[in-house]
């Protein structure tokens, strides 16, 4: 019998007053759906950000409030995306022991780009 408790899934958005909000089930209810919808609604837009943000930041001439501006959207967007990130990755299933995952390259292992590194807007 599986723990309910266990099966819980955070949700893309919080409740009025901050706090996470969790749903039970299956996964494919409507909630459920709606929250995957969600999901790639966030992802999305902090691709977008991400894009907007490199010419700004390579260019290295900004106005304080240009700057401003990206960082609160940068950093509402980080939240958002670190929401997913702790949603999907708690259903994950937990791998055996004998599973390895050495053969993969870091920061080529979640099928995304690669990393930026440091000195990339340098």
């Amino acid at each position: 019998m599986i723990n309910p408790v266990d099966s819980l899934r955070l949700l893309p958005w919080s409740s009025p007053d901050g706090k996470p909000c969790y749903l039970a089930g299956d996964g494919n209810g409507y909630v459920s759906r709606l929250a995957d919808s969600m999901e790639v609604a966030q992802l999305s837009l902090a691709a977008e950000l991400i894009e907007e943000a490199r010419p700004i930041l390579i260019r290295r001439t900004w106005a304080f409030d240009e700057l401003h501006g990206l960082a609160s959207e940068l950093t509402a967007a980080l939240v958002e995306v670190h929401r997913v990130a702790e949603s999907r990755g708690a259903r994950l299933p937990v791998p055996d022991d004998d599973e390895s995952d050495g053969d993969i390259a870091p920061g080529h292992g979640d099928g995304g780009e690669p990393r930026l590194s440091a000195d990339t807007f340098e």
